[in-house]
């Protein structure tokens, strides 16, 4: 054999062991991404199961948003179990604009605020949105390097040869971002 035919086997060697590491690269990554949102999804499911307490707890002393309630409750009866991992990302988002109505409600209303049982949601609330906004960081930032990997060359053409699609971050929606006055006093 030739020394073109050894440096043809070489590079097309050297080829499939780099498709091979980026391959697994990808897998790895995919991976991480499902743990992180396994996390997340923790958290996001705690928040969920609070939501007809805290809905109860703040429908005794506000009988006249039931507007506010009938939204959140119809959104909260969906099947949580069945959703996809985005739908559950949008769906929160929902739910936590919901939850800011909910908390901006109490503000007027005295004896809901001095309530035990809404000051014990609220805590529990806020520990729990504490966790969601510290696993969303961690599932964010995994996001963010598979999604480099996607995008960045070389790896973008076994990204798209092996049909590996950029993934949708957790990013908080414009009502979320704005400040809800909440008192846990």
């Amino acid at each position: 054999m030739s020394s073109v035919g050894f440096i043809v086997i070489g590079v097309v060697a050297v080829i499939l062991i780099y498709v091979f590491i980026t391959y697994n690269g990808f897998i790895k990554l995919k991976n991480s991404i499902e743990e992180a949102f396994s996390a997340m999804d923790v958290y996001l499911k705690k928040r969920w199961d609070l939501v007809p307490n805290l809905v109860e707890t703040v429908k005794g002393y506000v009988a006249h948003e039931q507007s506010t309630f009938k939204e959140i409750v119809e959104l909260r009866n969906c099947a949580y179990g069945k959703m996809s991992m985005s739908d559950k990302i949008n769906q929160n988002n929902v739910l936590g604009k919901g939850i800011n109505q909910l908390m901006a409600l109490a503000e007027a209303y005295p004896d809901l605020k001095a309530n035990t049982n809404f000051i014990e949601l609220q805590t529990e609330l806020s520990k729990i949105e504490d966790d969601i906004a510290q696993s969303r960081k961690y599932f964010n930032a995994v996001v963010k390097r598979y999604n480099d990997k996607v995008e960045m060359f070389p790896s973008n053409i076994i990204a798209k040869i092996m049909h590996f699609t950029k993934k949708e971050m957790f990013v908080v929606n414009t009502e979320e971002r704005e400040n809800v006055k909440v008192s846990f006093k």
